[in-house]
This record gives structure tokens, sequence and C-alpha cells, in this order.
């Protein structure tokens, strides 16, 4: 039996997030915190998805 292989999610840290979403890193933190943004990483060294930072700011871009 073979065992189904999950994508690798990629991740980047806070500063890389917020400087591709042309936003402060508070402001991505503030998304994590309110469930718009995922937050992989352990503590003191949080990361993001990026597909997930690319549909929220196209959404943020169409709004």
């Amino acid at each position: 039996m073979s065992v189904a292989h999950r994508p690798r999610i990629r991740t980047i840290p806070t500063q890389l997030a917020a400087m591709a979403a042309g936003v402060p890193e508070a402001t991505i933190r503030k998304w994590a915190s309110r469930g718009k943004l995922t937050r992989y990483g352990r503590p003191g060294r949080a990361e993001y998805s990026v597909q997930e930072l690319i549909e929220l700011v196209a959404k943020r871009a169409a709004a």
C-alpha cells in the first residue's frame, strides 16, 4: 500500500511576507491572529504560506 504524499507548503518568514505584501510586519501578524493567514513555524520563528499570502493580497487588490 502506497502512502499519499501531501504537497509541501512553502513558507516565508514574517519579514519577507510583509515585504511581498507591501504591508508592515505587524499587519502580517494581525492577519494571522484574525485567521486570515495560517501561522507555521515554531515559537519565535513564525512563517506563513506563500500561496495563502498571494491569495489574500489578490483578494485585497480586487476589493
